[in-house]
């Protein structure tokens, strides 16, 4: 092993356009492809990626792939290119001063990430400070006609999914639960609003609380901790908060105010592991627990969520469900499948899977060069 600085001799930014296998519909829309910027940093003969998770338009939050593959080429990249760095905390520190753009700077960190764990020939979870060789797995199920929703639910189930999410939207919510409660009476189901609804309407909130849900994800406005902290206390189901948290502040505060008592954790939403890990820890002194969502990543985002599951706080199963559900091939070599509801932690250094770059090439729509 080294613990010699990492100097990055150069970095790669691509524009990758994946098809799904049916259409995901949420609240906010429907995704019929996965498009999304990949980001490769090199040192030392050895390579680290990380893709963006943000969308192509500011409808889950008020990123967009246009304004961050801008930040990245002009500013980001262009920092880090030539420099060395001892180690994660260090290019966490040259990010910091810029404002916003948390899923641009988590790119940079995660890629960092990935590389320096292979300098140093380790699993990222051990860098990480994860336990696990596998982890718990939960499905989340897209907005469909009802009984399409109870068919689906009911084959992942079989497959050993441990818990069931159920996308809703004003129109689409009480009767749906109700139905898929009623053909799942012992099923772990929750339900995620992405931010659709409002404090008026209380009364479907209220009915929500009576099918015994483990948690209703982000029914508020995606930046208003304030209401949920007027929501939860009036549930006894828990509130699940998403959008709301970029931060360990943020989670200081929505825990703090009793709105919320659980908390998903995505690297890319919080701008990287080190502010993951604070968000962990805070809520692992609050003895509330995690769980890491997705964001429908490839094979490159999926094995960095799985990675970060690892960390004794996610005690819920997170959005890391098999690779195959979304897309016909992936870009990685290595198949990500749970068996019986659990995920295996990919072996070997970094996030432990490599580049399939003969299907990567032929689904790429641009690829930037930087060299030192």
């Amino acid at each position: 092993m080294t613990a010699s600085p990492l100097t990055i001799d150069s970095a790669e930014l691509r524009l990758v356009r994946l098809p799904l296998l049916s259409p995901f519909t949420i609240a906010t829309g429907t995704m019929y492809e996965k498009l999304f910027p990949l980001l490769t940093l090199r040192a030392n003969g050895v390579e680290g990626y990380a893709e963006g998770v943000m969308d192509p338009l500011p409808d889950y939050l008020d990123e967009t792939i246009a304004g961050s593959m801008m930040l990245l080429r002009d500013v980001l990249i262009p920092q880090l290119v030539g420099r060395s760095f001892e180690n994660p905390a260090a290019v966490e520190s040259l990010l910091t001063p810029w404002r916003g753009h948390y899923m641009a700077r988590a790119m940079v960190e995660m890629a960092f990430w990935d590389l320096f764990a292979k300098s140093l020939r380790l699993p990222l979870k051990t860098l990480l400070g994860g336990e696990r060789n596998a982890i718990d797995v939960g499905v989340s199920l897209g907005i469909g006609p009802v009984g399409n929703t109870i068919e689906r639910a009911q084959k992942h189930l079989e497959l050993g999914y441990k818990r069931i999410k159920l996308k809703i939207m004003p129109g689409h919510d009480v009767k749906l639960v109700e139905a898929v409660r009623k053909a799942m009476p012992d099923a772990h189901l929750t339900v995620d609003a992405n931010s659709a609804y409002t404090l008026a309407d209380m009364d479907i909130m209220m009915a929500l609380d009576d099918f015994n849900l483990d948690y209703i994800e982000q029914p508020l406005a995606w930046d208003d901790i304030h209401d949920h902290a007027a929501l939860q206390p009036r549930l006894k189901t828990a509130i699940c908060l998403d959008e709301c948290i970029r931060s360990a502040q943020d989670a200081r505060k929505a825990l703090a105010s009793g709105a919320a008592r659980v908390i998903n954790i995505k690297v890319g939403r919080v701008g990287g592991y080190l502010e993951s890990r604070r968000i962990h820890d805070i809520c692992a002194a609050w003895t509330l627990p995690v769980w890491c969502g997705g964001m429908l990543e490839s094979g490159i985002g999926r094995a960095h969520n799985i990675h970060l599951s690892t960390l004794a706080n996610f005690r819920k199963p997170g959005d890391t469900s098999s690779s195959s559900r979304y897309f016909a091939k992936d870009i990685v070599n290595e198949a990500l499948e749970a068996v019986d509801g659990r995920m295996p932690v990919p072996q070997g250094p970094g996030i432990g899977v490599t580049l399939d770059r003969p299907f990567l090439d032929s689904v790429t729509v641009s690829t930037e060069h930087f060299p030192a």
